[in-house]
């Protein structure tokens, strides 16, 4: 576990970030996405945005250096996060939020969802929805922290029977 928050920044998610996101989301879901499915997101979804935390990387000229000479493509950037909404006339879908787990508790999530926010206001969306598990106390609480409204409930909306929350907020 991390002890000192990591300089984070935020950018849209690249094809060559999939491998470490598809990590993060089968250590975050019980019925992870697919490989298929974020390459649709990406490549065919005109309606999708989706966008990755990326940690600063620490690694000295020497280990470069290094991994030059040795003929390893180090990672372009480490990904610790990721999130993505569907944006349809007027309304942001936000579909997900993760933070890999050696990450959270450092803001990264809060630091994904204001950048999704901002980038369905600066697209003229009126509101946000998203749905969060009836379990999921600490998304939740983000949530509400940032004006999310509960409006419904969907019965066993997850796969493993677990209802779901519809929140919502209005800009």
């Amino acid at each position: 576990m991390r002890t000192a928050p990591a300089a984070i920044t935020v950018a849209p998610m690249m094809l060559d970030d999939l491998a470490q996101v598809l990590v993060i989301d089968r250590l975050s879901f019980p019925q992870p996405w697919s490989e298929q499915s974020y390459r649709f997101e990406l490549q065919e979804n005109r309606h999708s945005h989706f966008i990755v935390a990326v940690a600063a990387a620490a690694r000295s000229a020497p280990r470069r250096w290094w991994d030059r000479l040795a003929g390893r493509r180090p990672a372009a950037r480490l990904v610790v996060g990721y999130a993505g909404l569907w944006l349809v006339v007027d309304e942001a879908h936000i579909n997900t939020l993760a933070v890999h787990p050696e990450w959270r508790g450092q803001g990264i999530g809060e630091q994904l969802l204001l950048a999704l926010l901002a980038y369905a206001r600066a697209h003229h969306a009126l509101t946000a929805t998203l749905e969060v598990r009836v379990g999921n106390q600490a998304a939740q609480h983000l949530y509400h922290k940032y004006g999310f409204e509960e409006v419904g409930r969907r019965p066993r909306y997850y796969r493993d029977g677990e209802d779901a929350l519809l929140m919502t907020v209005r800009f």
